[in-house]
């Protein structure tokens, strides 16, 4: 078991006293078909080995706090790192206060880290299509009360667009809101390849975003860094997450 775990610092033009990491599926003490540094404690996992395996992100990586894990459902539902408590149903968590860490779980969907260029504001986003379609970036901006115009994005591991299979309704869903998002659609035999990369960044345009970083990633494909519950079925989660350090 790998004590300094490897992860992923985003890319991106943040403030220097913001802090963001994604994880991967290596370094933990989690047994197959987990292996090695699941996060989730809702995956069938021994639920002593993703504790320890928190506790090995925690001190490998020297978080201020625990994270506020959510209870994620697919849902547009956001919330303040200030109201956080356990088991709490969210998708999307926002937080201006410092060392408290925002955190969404994947494997497979998109995680979003958001903001602003003060460093005063941040937020982690699970963005799956069902909630991408809902409005959960949209729901998440509005609830972080700054210019969107001053918020950057960073786009995390999630199922890259030639791995995306989807149904004839999951298109619908978005082009019947926004033609535009045709094109974020490719047909596949008799279904869909999906670009959940693009999907979101249509939507973090239109809402005004545009420093948008990241997107390069494919959970199904890069079986070696990463959990994927499409390719896998029962499988682990990573986690990413952002925090602000100091004001």
């Amino acid at each position: 078991m790998k004590t300094n775990l490897p992860v992923i610092i985003p890319d991106w033009p943040a403030p220097a006293n913001i802090r963001a990491l994604s994880t991967t599926r290596t370094g933990g003490c989690s047994l197959p078909p987990y292996q090695q540094l699941n996060l989730g404690m809702h995956v069938g996992d021994e639920e002593f080995r993703v504790i320890n395996n928190r506790h090995l992100l925690s001190t490998s990586k020297k978080l201020p706090q625990p994270p506020r894990w959510l209870k994620q459902i697919h849902s547009t539902q956001v919330i303040n790192t200030q109201d956080w408590y356990a088991g709490i149903e969210a998708d999307a968590c926002i937080s201006q206060t410092t060392k408290a860490i925002c955190a969404v779980m994947t494997a497979d969907c998109l995680p979003i880290l958001l903001c602003d260029v003060q460093g005063n504001h941040v937020a982690a986003i699970h963005a799956g299509w069902r909630g991408l379609a809902a409005g959960i970036i949209e729901n998440t901006i509005a609830k972080m009360a700054c210019h969107s115009n001053k918020l950057i994005a960073w786009l995390g591991p999630a199922i890259g667009p030639s791995a995306f299979e989807v149904g004839t309704e999951v298109r619908k869903a978005f082009v019947d809101i926004n033609a535009t998002d045709a094109v974020a659609f490719s047909a596949h035999d008799s279904q869909w390849l999906a670009d959940l990369y693009l999907l979101a960044q249509h939507r973090l345009k239109a809402a005004g975003i545009s420093a948008i970083y990241g997107g390069n990633f494919c959970t199904f494909k890069d079986q070696q860094r990463f959990f994927s519950y499409r390719r896998d079925g029962v499988t682990g989660r990573m986690a990413t997450m952002i925090w602000i350090d100091y004001k």
